[in-house]
């Protein structure tokens, strides 16, 4: 394989994903992560490990953190430096707009040229996708960097422990697409590009409700069989509302689609397949989330998912019954009876 270009990265979120990910690139490329706790940064600066996120992981020695928000902006800027946005959709739209303040009176080549985003779901309130965030924030800019997303199956676990792992990088921007690949496709990372920016985001947001879905059956004790079967038709329905967005129907076969689902729905390491396990058990879904400790995006993506799916008169069952699973309309016996009792048609 040729040599990759050495770009300069910054992370914002200092979460499990902002954190895993640095990991995995800090031994390639020159990489600065950045979180807005100053003591959380210090101590995670100087002990070489996110205690809160992360304790098992020992961080790279060519990791380096901070709280200095102008300083990673400066160490991603200009032609040969990329910013990752690793921080909850919650949090996108304000840390899109430092990145828009920052860029505001700099010269072309010391402003943030090259964005990715990491964050999968819908905005609360808007229920935009990450995209459609982004283009709000730097409508008639004429400093916007071109952005992407970076999806796909891809637990922050085994990511910072330098773990094989393959993600999607998704932008209607050639140029960005090349350049992503070339800064990222490295080690034990592989990077796959395509243009399609709202199929890759819808199915790293639904596939968050689909393995609640599929924790609920599994804790229950329905079997492999039950769990085989909500993947496949949550497939199914997932695909349906991509395609009515915009999305392309081969991109939900592929690992921001078909991979992330498989892994979310089955891996232990995945917090919407916890939300589902402890909903079958009874647990209040306050309880639940009070006590999970990281983001459960599913918890807010079902509701959209939901209403877009109607706006669209796309059929959704599955998602239709986490929603009302979630907002206490349903048990977890009654939301699997009306799925079993659903009339019959064809796959």
């Amino acid at each position: 394989m040729q040599p990759q270009p050495t770009r300069s990265i910054g992370v914002l979120g200092a979460g499990a994903w902002g954190t895993g990910i640095a990991c995995q690139i800090a031994p390639h490329q020159p990489t600065l992560l950045w979180g807005r706790d100053a003591a959380q940064m210090l101590r995670l600066q100087a002990e070489r490990v996110n205690a809160a996120y992360l304790p098992d992981v020992s961080l790279p020695p060519t990791l380096n953190a901070t709280a200095d928000l102008d300083a990673v902006l400066r160490h991603a800027a200009g032609p040969h430096g990329l910013l990752l946005l690793a921080v909850p959709v919650s949090g996108l739209r304000t840390t899109a707009q430092a990145v828009r303040i920052f860029n505001a009176d700099k010269p072309h080549g010391a402003r943030v040229q090259h964005l990715l985003w990491l964050c999968k779901g819908f905005e609360q309130g808007s229920g935009l996708l990450p995209h459609a965030v982004l283009d709000a924030v730097f409508v008639g800019m004429d400093q916007a960097p071109a952005v992407a997303a970076l999806s796909g199956p891809s637990f922050a676990q085994e990511v910072a422990r330098g773990l094989p792992v393959a993600l999607t990088l998704a932008s209607s921007d050639a140029a960005l697409r090349h350049f992503g690949v070339a800064a990222l496709h490295h080690g034990a990372m592989r990077i796959y590009a395509t243009p399609d920016v709202i199929g890759v985001e819808v199915g790293g947001a639904v596939k968050n409700v689909l393995a609640i879905a599929t924790g609920v059956s599994d804790g229950m004790g329905l079997g492999h069989n039950a769990r085989a079967a909500l993947i496949t038709r949550g497939l199914a329905e997932l695909s349906r509302l991509g395609v009515a967005l915009g999305g392309q129907a081969e991109t939900f076969m592929g690992l921001s689609g078909l991979g992330d689902l498989v892994l979310t729905a089955t891996g232990e390491l995945s917090r919407n397949r916890r939300v589902g396990l402890a909903l079958a058990q009874g647990h209040s879904l306050e309880h639940i989330v009070s006590t999970l400790g990281h983001v459960a995006e599913g918890v807010h993506t079902a509701q959209t998912a939901l209403q877009l799916a109607r706006a669209h008169r796309v059929s959704m069952p599955i998602t239709e019954a986490v929603s009302r699973l979630l907002d206490g309309r349903l048990t977890p016996h009654q939301a699997l009876d009306g799925l079993l009792q659903r009339q019959p048609r064809g796959e």
